[in-house]
């Protein structure tokens, strides 16, 4: 034991290139903190869910290689304990690798591999850290590469938040839609295309694309997820299997299976599991979609209920907080347009992990930490996004009847109805004559006579 000028006290760990210095009070070990030396401090570190996910995995694999016979008991009772233990949250200050790290996440699997071994020797003899009895690599790593491993972590990760968080949460959303679609069924408005005026509809009617674009994205959503539940896991280091058992693979992704409550499968091709990471661009294409019908929806409704009375009006959304430092009274549409600014967040992180999906160079890709960060982080925030919009804005969405119904009467292009019975051409007179004189399509149709005025009621409305 050793310590710095601040007190601070270290130990001193063994690996294949030496001796290096830890922290006393760290569990993990010599190359994390070679990994800490090595690489920037960005302030970002690799995902939670990405770190639980990886303690899972290292759990069943402790069970499985107990079962098959590789791994003593004791030794293997002690890892499980100490991953359930990483799962739980106890030791997330431990993983300190930064996320800009080698590509391979190993920096992140020996940052496990490490923590659970020092933490099983601790159950085992009291001393935390070491090499023994257990070692992070012959013992914790038995049958796996970080090659297998992190992709593996990844979909596993990825499954379980769009699964638990992403996929209720716009279900959440299209209900609270939906709901308003009904309310708003027998609100007739003018519709709108180019930004000018159309045809009348209802805002129900408008209400329903919203419901129907957030129902397609869930699906989208559920639709990558065969791909997803596809695991690298028994590739090891190329997609070969070297160093693990032939059943390894298979009797840990049932246990994981079994453990998470959804069905994964080993991967079909181990060399296409590793090399490339066509499912997470995928996945990451399915998000931006949901990102963007988000910043449809949430546009049109700030849109529709722009003014109060300078504006379109159609829609009064709830007021939330005082808009602005110096025009008092004034109501801004925060939760739309926070949601679009995470709808763009989401686009940014789409475009990074299209850039890193061809990152493969011959067997693996290398910039799975930045894949699992900007995918898991892109779920995440839709999840939270849904929920905002549904619960802050939707649930308390009104409609300004009057004005709905008023800028109908207005609109030139109620001439449309009328093209069945006086044709294009004249209709188009009645139109341009309505907007020179600034009166309605009705009261100049009334006033040209060009349908009895009952028969011009029931076309107009």
């Amino acid at each position: 034991m050793s310590a710095d000028t601040t007190g601070q006290a270290f130990r001193e760990e063994q690996d294949s290139m030496g001796t290096v210095r830890v922290p006393m009070a760290s569990y993990y070990g010599s190359q994390t903190q070679r990994a800490v030396d090595n690489f920037m401090c960005s302030g970002l570190k690799p995902p939670i869910e990405l770190i639980r996910a990886l303690a899972s995995i290292k759990q069943c694999a402790a069970g499985t290689n107990q079962a098959l016979g590789l791994l003593q008991g004791r030794l293997a009772d002690a890892i499980v304990q100490a991953a359930v233990e990483v799962q739980e949250g106890r030791f997330d200050d431990q993983f300190v690798v930064d996320l800009f790290q080698t590509g391979s996440g190993t920096s992140t699997n020996m940052n496990m591999n490490e923590v659970l071994a020092a933490r099983a020797n601790e159950i085992l003899t009291g001393q935390r850290g070491g090499r023994s009895p257990v070692h992070p690599n012959d013992h914790v790593n038995m049958g796996q590469s970080s090659n297998d491993l992190i992709p593996t972590a990844l979909h596993v990760a990825a499954v379980l938040a769009i699964r638990q968080r992403l996929l209720p949460a716009m279900d959440h959303l299209r209900l609270a839609l939906d709901e308003k679609c009904r309310a708003f069924g027998d609100i007739r408005k003018i519709g709108r295309t180019h930004l000018q005026d159309a045809v009348p509809m209802t805002l129900g009617e408008a209400f329903s694309a919203f419901v129907r674009q957030v129902e397609l994205g869930g699906r989208r959503m559920e639709g990558v997820l065969p791909r997803l539940t596809e695991l690298a896991l028994g590739g090891t280091a190329v997609g070969n299997g070297l160093n693990t058992h032939a059943a390894f693979a298979a009797r840990t992704i049932g246990a994981l299976s079994e453990r998470t409550g959804i069905t994964f499968t080993e991967a079909e091709n181990h060399f296409e599991a590793q090399a490339a990471r066509d499912a997470a661009v995928e996945t990451s294409g399915a998000l931006k979609t949901v990102a963007v019908s988000l910043v449809k929806i949430s546009n049109d409704i700030r849109l529709l209920g722009s003014g109060p009375r300078c504006g379109i009006g159609e829609l009064r959304l709830p007021a939330l907080q005082p808009g602005s430092s110096i025009m008092p009274g004034k109501v801004n549409p925060v939760i739309p347009e926070a949601v679009i600014q995470v709808a763009y967040q989401v686009m940014g992180n789409d475009t990074t992990i299209t850039l890193a999906g061809q990152s493969g160079n011959f067997e693996l890709n290398v910039t799975l930490p930045l894949i699992a960060h900007n995918l898991l982080q892109s779920i995440d925030l839709l999840a939270g996004a849904s929920r905002l919009l549904a619960d802050k804005c939707i649930r308390d969405l009104a409609a300004d009847r009057q004005r709905c119904e008023g800028f109908i009467e207005q609109s030139l292009a109620l001439v449309t109805a009328l093209v069945p019975q006086i044709g294009y051409d004249r209709a188009a007179d009645v139109a341009k004559k309505a907007y020179a004189t600034g009166k309605t399509v009705r009261q100049v149709a009334l006033e040209e006579q060009v349908l009895p005025e009952e028969t011009l009621n029931t076309l107009l409305g």
